[in-house]
């Protein structure tokens, strides 16, 4: 095990799970329904999970053959601002979660399998892959948001109808004044 990598600890995270009470046994089953703190970093600088907000988990864990199947859902509440006027929005996010976690010395067909380390299984990888895949890439406080003002930044949703009038591009200002000259 390389030094940067440490072991897990249900200490240290809310999202690893103790598996002792289910054994090898295929077939043994446990319901999870708890709420943990939200770990940092899970979206991104315009939407995510704000970090210690609660994760609701109602999850199952149920040993089989090669390992732990965990099926079921997070609920997690989702923080940011609206990719086109700014302002701030929030939202509750359910995500179905279904992993197999595979027990040590178990050869998968899949490299990138999640596995069991002791009697440990970390679902922090399983949750943020499931958010992150679910949140918006362009987030919108409402469908219909109108957005900024190019000109002066002014919220549109707030003031439809704003408006600056007829603008003439500053490059062929002159031109204008040149041609109201000859009107007259």
């Amino acid at each position: 095990m390389s030094p940067s990598v440490r072991p897990l600890d249900p200490r240290h995270s809310p999202l690893v799970i103790d598996t002792h009470d289910l054994g090898r046994q295929a077939g043994a089953l446990r319901e999870l329904h708890t709420t943990v703190p939200a770990p940092e970093g899970i979206g991104s600088e315009i939407i995510g999970v704000p970090p210690a907000s609660p994760i609701a988990l109602d999850l199952r864990l149920e040993s089989v053959v090669e390992g732990v199947l965990v099926t079921g859902t997070a609920t997690v509440s989702v923080a940011g601002e609206c990719g086109r006027c700014l302002e701030p929005i929030e939202f509750p996010l359910e995500i179905d979660v279904q992993e197999l976690y595979l027990y040590p010395g178990v050869e998968p067909d899949d490299v990138e399998a999640s596995r069991i380390e002791g009697e440990l299984i970390d679902l922090e990888p399983l949750v943020r892959d499931e958010v992150v895949l679910e949140l918006p890439f362009m987030p919108l406080c409402r469908e219909d948001c109108a957005g900024l003002c190019q000109t002066c930044g002014q919220n549109l949703n707030a003031e439809p109808d704003h408006n600056h009038g007829d603008q003439i591009d500053p490059r062929w200002g002159d031109l204008a004044a040149w041609r109201g000259d000859q009107e007259n």
